[in-house]
């Protein structure tokens, strides 16, 4: 049948299965847009308060869904304001498709309004990008951006469409999608066989755990595994929620906030076994002191991560779930009991914890938890509650815990919230944010409540940029350059003026009711909590130490 470009690329979208779109219109991308309101009963478009609004809430669906999440936007700044969100979706291997419109191909390289080339641009960090300049090609470079975008390790994939492409008319044939399935890929049978041989020999074997579990939906093989090993679990901040949190077997976190039982448990192990993590620097300190005692078997998808930040001792390339399944089905059953009674008594030794006399982040997230249990998804920015999300709330089942891991992108939470709570709408969906955060996009509350989503909005409020406040006390002499915000803001004011309902908690007593009441009343709730500008979290590792080194605060007392 013949279609004008726009039409082309919904039914592209819809052989995708897409149903929600996040986007910002504008007149490159007007085509579309007109395509779109065309077809509002069969894809839902969110529009959001700024496009970056936009892409981070098209990651965060993808993240809590674990299907594709799309974003749309028009030439130029409409384009570039997706960049970061593009980055932050790169660094943690989120499936993301972003459209954006651009000028007509007669008009490209003439620096013609609202021009850029936006492809080159995210170049470094797009799994692949494609400007579109003729029609004939459209169809075949969606559905290639879409099989990109989740094949293997998936990342981000930008289509940049002129607008006379959109226009313009061309014969449309629909197919039917296949679905991608990674677990075919081949593995390598002497990888295999190095691994079976690396853990029978172990007598202190340890479990490190990485987001690519959790891409690879690999929690119940991960389960299997570390009983079938006998071995302790710790996990990145990427990684939370692939291993139950509340099992014995769980450390931790592990890293530069990690718990001092992950961190010496890792330094002490006989045999790390990295199950999809790239070793950031935030996990490993020091690199060249990393698990210096053992030696390391990482299995991954991406043979790139491969010695890239930690030599390893072997290595198994490919589906971590399906590598898991081989591992579980030709291991005998391992038995540690000397070793796991020394982690055992570690985690009784050095337990995580917080002052309790007073109304701090670590008592809120704890209660958060409590009270939305395994129906909740939290969603953070960046900084020191996000820290204290990843330490005190203790996530059960994969997907439940969405943030910023690789490029720390202040700014991104509220628009994940809003995407995973419109992916899962079934789910309890809160933020954890700083008021240094909540400032940069504030905004997408008004996003919030123009669809009435009902996500949570919990603001800690200790006047200052918190994590870097930590560091300017701890490393800085308390020179605090630019990170105090002691200024008249209302959040709660503000947040009305949104259409929000909104609270603000000053003291421990009223954290449960306000919660409840959130929880209940199924609208848009801003929650600020008014905390200590001096809370920090513990334990800590100082920049460019071994995560042997981890201090808390009762170390620097003593």
């Amino acid at each position: 049948m013949l279609l004008t470009g726009s039409q082309i690329l919904v039914e592209c979208l819809k052989e995708q299965g897409v149903d929600t779109i996040f986007g910002y219109p504008g007149g490159q991308v007007l085509n579309i847009y007109d395509e779109l309101y065309r077809h509002q009963d069969e894809i839902r478009h969110i529009l959001t308060s700024h496009e970056q609004g936009a892409s981070h809430a098209a990651d965060g669906y993808a993240r809590a869904t674990g299907k594709v999440g799309v974003c749309l936007a028009t030439s130029g700044p409409g384009a570039t304001n997706l960049v970061t969100g593009i980055a932050t979706a790169y660094m943690d291997s989120v499936p993301l498709i972003a459209i954006t419109g651009n000028v007509p191909v007669p008009l490209l390289g003439k620096d013609s309004f609202q021009e850029v080339d936006i492809a080159g641009i995210t170049m470094p960090i797009t799994k692949h990008n494609f400007i579109v300049k003729d029609i004939e090609k459209l169809a075949d470079t969606i559905r290639k951006a879409f099989r990109i975008a989740k094949t293997g390790r998936p990342g981000p994939v930008l289509i940049d469409i002129t607008k006379d492409v959109t226009a313009a008319k061309y014969e449309y044939t629909p197919v039917t999608i296949e679905e991608i399935d990674n677990s075919k890929c081949t593995i390598n049978e002497e990888e295999i066989e190095n691994a079976l041989n690396m853990i029978r020999e172990s007598k202190k074997p340890m479990i490190f755990v990485g987001g690519g579990a959790i891409i690879s939906d690999a929690s119940e093989e991960l389960r299997v595994f570390a009983d079938k090993i006998d071995a302790p679990v710790t996990d990145t901040l990427m990684g939370k929620g692939a291993f139950n949190g509340e099992h014995e077997r769980y450390t931790g976190m592990l890293g530069m906030h990690g718990t001092k039982t992950s961190n010496f448990s890792v330094t002490k192990c006989d045999l790390l076994i990295t199950v999809g993590s790239r070793f950031n620097d935030r996990v490993t300190g020091n690199a060249k002191k990393f698990a210096s005692n053992a030696k390391i078997l990482q299995i991954d998808i991406d043979p790139v991560e491969i010695n890239k930040n930690v030599i390893v001792s072997k290595k198994v390339i490919g589906d971590v779930k399906t590598i898991l399944h081989i591992l579980n089905e030709r291991l005998e059953q391992q038995s540690h009991e000397t070793w796991m009674k020394q982690v055992y008594e570690s985690k009784r030794l050095f337990p995580l914890g917080y002052h309790d006399d007073t109304l701090t982040g670590p008592y809120i997230i704890e209660k958060i938890d409590e009270i939305a249990g395994e129906n909740a998804i939290i969603t953070t920015e960046v900084g020191q509650h996000q820290m204290w999300a990843a330490q005190f709330f203790k996530y059960k089942n994969p997907r439940t815990f969405i943030t910023s891991g690789g490029l720390g992108t202040m700014g991104y939470g509220l628009g994940a919230c809003i995407g995973a709570k419109v992916g899962m709408p079934e789910k309890t969906v809160i933020n954890i944010a700083g008021d240094g955060c909540f400032r940069m996009n504030m905004n997408e509350i008004a996003t919030a409540t123009r669809y009435n989503i009902p996500i949570i909005q919990v603001v800690f409020n200790n006047h200052v940029l918190g994590m870097v406040r930590q560091w300017q006390t701890l490393f800085y002499g308390k020179r605090y350059s630019h990170t105090v915000l002691n200024d008249k803001v209302d959040f709660v004011k503000l947040s009305e003026a949104m259409g929000a309902k909104a609270f603000r908690i000053t003291k421990k007593e009223e954290v449960e009711d306000v919660l409840r009441e959130a929880i209940a009343l199924n609208e848009p709730v801003v929650i600020e909590c008014v905390i200590d500008p001096d809370d920090k979290v513990w334990p800590m590792v100082a920049p460019g130490a071994a995560i042997a080194d981890v201090f808390s605060e009762e170390d620097i007392d003593n």
